[in-house]
């Protein structure tokens, strides 16, 4: 694979992470704690708040490095702190039973990894 097509394949991967965790962290800090604490398992307030802030930061860390040519080592970083909360994700959905609903928090991380190792 040449390194324009492995380049744009890694842009591509980050922004649709970006634009995901994004998405899932801003929900997180605007949704009411009482929608998100349903379910088998319950996470304290500040818990969700916090991954919340954690999830919009490395969607900004996925992207606006290699944007702005500052600091591209960042990126790597950012994407190595989404697969550690995409493990804590896929273990806790297969805790709850939804062993088939782990599959997509797994998949999420196996691609965020994909842009740690792409990226050093």
């Amino acid at each position: 694979m040449s390194n324009k097509t492995r380049n744009t394949l890694l842009w591509t991967v980050q922004g649709v992470l970006a634009l995901l965790f994004l998405f899932a962290g801003v929900s997180k800090l605007v949704m009411p704690l009482a929608a998100m604490q349903q379910g088998p398992i319950v996470f304290p307030g500040w818990f969700l708040r916090s991954l919340g802030v954690l999830e919009a930061l490395g969607a900004l860390g996925l992207v606006l490095p290699g944007i702005f040519r500052i600091r591209p080592s960042l990126t790597p970083l950012a994407a190595a702190g989404l697969v550690v909360i995409m493990i804590g994700a896929t273990v806790i959905t297969g805790i709850s039973g939804a062993v088939a609903g782990a599959a997509f928090p797994f998949t999420v991380g196996v691609l965020a990894l994909a842009v740690v190792y792409g990226r050093i």
